[in-house]
Order: C-alpha cells, then structure tokens, then sequence
C-alpha cells in the first residue's frame, strides 16, 4: 500500500444544483478550522457518504464521527440527479436495463436500500415530500420501444415482479402528453426530492452528533503511526479508518486509474408552474419517466411540498476523462432538452427553463462499483454507474460495514465483484466514446 495519497483535483460543478436552489438557502457552512481526531474520517457527504455515517453510528453508538465534504451539501452530484431511488434492475450499460448475474440477488439490496432509508427519513423526521413513493414509469414512443417494455414486463414476471402496461390514454392522463405510446408502470421507485433528503439526513446525523463540515475538500491524507492523517485546508483530521465515498474522484487519489469513466449528464427545470400552465399541462401532479432505451429522455414532475410544481428534464451525456464540465457541453445539452421538452408539451412549447446543470456520475467498463479494503484502515464506498441514489447508499453501508468488521450481503456482494476493467488510452477513449453516445441518443432521439 502506499503512505500518502494527495488528490490532484477537486470537483468541478457547472450550473446550479437546481434541487437544492428550489429549497431555499440552506445554514452558515461549517469549516473544519482546527486540527482534531476521529475514530472514522468519511470523505464525501452524498448518498455513500452519508449513508455511511448513519451505517456507523448503528454499528457503533457514541464513535467520533466526521464527515469531510469539499462543497455544500446537495450542491454535489447528490443535489444534480434526477431523484429516481430504483428497485429493480438498471443497467444502463444494457439496452433494456436489464441486469447480469443474479438480478434477483440485486434487487433484494436495491429494497434494502430503500428500507435503509426510508427508516432514516422515519428517524430523522425528514419531510415525507422528500420521500415519495410512487413507484415509476418506463415511457415508450415508437413500436420498437413498446417492443422493449413488453420484454421487460416479461421478465419482471419471470423473477416474480409485478408491473402494469399503460397505454396511451393512461400516458396522457399521467403526464399531460400525447408523445407516449405506451408506459411500463412498476410500483417500488421511491421518488426522492434528492436535495431535500440528503439535506434531513445531514441534519439528522449532527443532531445524533456526527460532526460534519462543509467547503473542507480533502486534499490528501498520509499515513501516520498506526492511522492516517486526513489534511483539509483549514486543518486535519487524524484516524485509524478513512472511508471514501466519493464515487468517479476516487481516481483524483491515485485509486482505480484508468478504470474509470467520468460522464457528464445534464438536465434542465422549468420555473414554477403557475395556475395557467397547470391547467394546460394537465395529468398528475406528480409522476416519474425513465425512457424505455437508457440513452433517451428522463421527464419528471414534482408538485408543492418538493420545491413547487416543475418538469424535469434529463438528456445527453458526455465522457470527459479530466471529471471538467463544459459550459459547450452544457449548452448544446440544454438546446436538445428544450426541443424534447416542446416535442412532449406542445401546450407549454418555448417555455424558459428555469435552471440547467451538470452532474458527474461515474462507471466502470464491466458495470462493477470499488467498494473494499483499499489497504489497512483505508476503505473505499463509491462507483454507482449511474444508480447514485440507490447504488450509492449501498456502498457506502458496505464501506461503513468493512471499516467495523462486520459481514452482510452487501459486503459479500460487491467484495466478491471483479475488479474494474481497464479503459483504452484516453484519447482513443474520449473520441470513441463520445461518438457512441452521441449515436446512442440520436437513435433514442423520441424516447
């Protein structure tokens, strides 16, 4: 193992973290400002990392807690996805999600996931707006899509998975749009307002007085007798145990290079939906489409209680193997979600978006996550491959279990996975990829 590790970058945002903007201004940050020790130093205070420190305080009442964020809470990827907390199986390296290996094993820890927290939001008091049940949808807008939501509800079947086919009318009266032929309803998505709940899991830790400090980016951590010394700007912590949930910036550290892929996705909200665009758009206040092909669009509706009633809109993705949005990327994304947003709702076409953002999410070649022992008191939580909420709080419970030497399903499950596999040479990499995924959503253009 080696003695130090520094990070040779921080994360880049690009937009705001519209789910949080829509919250309202959060508390002063808390900077670490002083040098102290811990008896575990968790980098990261997303989905994994936060997920982590409740694991802990379960697992070992009354441990000195710290959690080390560079930015804000839900400013970060947490505060940029699209708030889909998913079940059943989604791998978006497939072209119907569909899993590999034991689904069944898969999506008996996705629901441990979600009942993880769901006893959080229980415990914390978080407002249950920010935790919505409602299961989701698998939008279809051609024949072959339709096509596609038909295999899938049968293999749902085949696992013992309940769904429910929608058909047009019920799209309609859903969402307001005529563009969906079809729908694959499923019922054990949790829809999350992702900020709302990352923000009442912050708050429910430091009250169960796990300290957590905020604008305090790790920039290198060393070993130091028989632990680490986690360094900060603003001070260090020492440790016998680090976690790192940091998902794709595991790299920055020197861990896992050139086995991940850092993707760019992007998505776009609209202003608050007054009285006269509600009764134009129609449908439910509040539903959830995944597109039938992962490449498509993502169109979500949130009502009061969550930020207001908007659409979300999801779409594009971009590698950019240095983790660093463009604001090029971003605008061109923007353009393509505005044309899919008009195409859906002609009723509200032209409307201007509100908030466009960026948001990092990271995955490997073979679909793995890096959640182990990197070396002697250093454990690793991250890798999600595009299922940051559910993928995430699982990774990070299992890094948090490891850390206590404690055995579950969820440590047996990815201590067992291969390690990533190598990527080729960046240049080859970018190009190649970028073409693929630009092919990929021109032939998911309607979904």
């Amino acid at each position: 193992g080696l003695k130090s590790y520094s990070a040779r970058r921080l994360p880049v945002q690009l937009g705001p973290a519209a789910w949080n903007a829509i919250l309202g201004p959060q508390g002063a940050t808390r900077r670490l400002g002083a040098d102290r020790t811990a008896d575990f130093v968790v980098v990261g205070a997303g989905f994994a990392g936060l997920s982590a420190a409740r694991r802990l305080t379960q697992l070992q009442p009354g441990a000195r807690i710290v959690v080390l964020e560079a930015g804000r809470l839900a400013e970060g990827a947490a505060g940029r996805n699209s708030g889909f907390m998913i079940d059943l199986p989604h791998n978006l390296n497939s072209d119907d999600y569909t899993g590999s290996g034991d689904d069944q094993a898969m999506i008996g820890l996705n629901r441990q996931a979600i009942a993880f927290a769901r006893t959080a939001v229980e415990e914390y008091r978080i407002d249950r707006n920010y935790f919505d049940p409602i299961g989701k949808v698998n939008g279809a807008a051609s024949p072959a899509a339709h096509a596609r939501n038909k295999r899938h509800a049968q293999y749902l079947a085949s696992l013992g998975e309940k769904s429910e086919m929608l058909d047009p009318l019920q799209m309609y009266e859903l969402t307001g749009s005529r563009h969906y032929i079809s729908g694959l309803y499923t019922p054990g998505t949790v829809m999350l307002q992702p900020a709302g709940y990352i923000r009442g899991l912050g708050a429910g830790l430091v009250a169960q007085g796990v300290e957590i400090y905020e604008g305090s980016p790790v920039i290198g951590f060393e070993r130091q007798d028989d632990g680490w010394r986690v360094r900060t700007p603003g001070g260090s912590v020492v440790t016998p145990r680090v976690i790192l949930t940091v998902n794709g910036h595991l790299e920055s550290f020197g861990i896992a290079r050139g086995r991940l892929m850092h993707l760019f996705l992007y998505a776009v909200m609209t202003p608050e939906l007054n009285g006269a665009a509600l009764a134009r758009l129609g449908g439910r206040p509040r539903w959830g489409i995944t597109p039938s092909d992962p490449m498509g669009t993502t169109v979500r509706r949130i009502g009061s209680g969550q930020g207001g009633n908007r659409i979300i809109t999801r779409t594009c993705a971009t590698l950019r193997p240095n983790a660093v949005p463009t604001r090029k990327d971003l605008n061109r994304a923007a353009k393509v979600m505005q044309r899919k947003f008009d195409q859906r709702f002609p009723q509200l076409a032209g409307m201007q978006m509100e908030y466009a953002w960026a948001g990092l999410l990271c995955l490997t070649l073979n679909g793995v996550a890096v959640m182990r022992e990197i070396e002697k008191g250093v454990y690793a939580g991250c890798v999600c491959n595009g299922l940051g909420t559910t993928r995430g709080t699982l990774t990070g419970i299992g890094a948090a279990e490891l850390a206590c030497g404690e055995e579950s399903a969820i440590t047996r499950h990815f201590t067992a996975e291969a390690p990533p596999r190598r990527l080729p040479p960046k240049p080859f990499q970018k190009i190649g990829a970028n073409a693929i995924l630009r092919w990929k959503e021109w032939r998911a253009r309607d979904e």
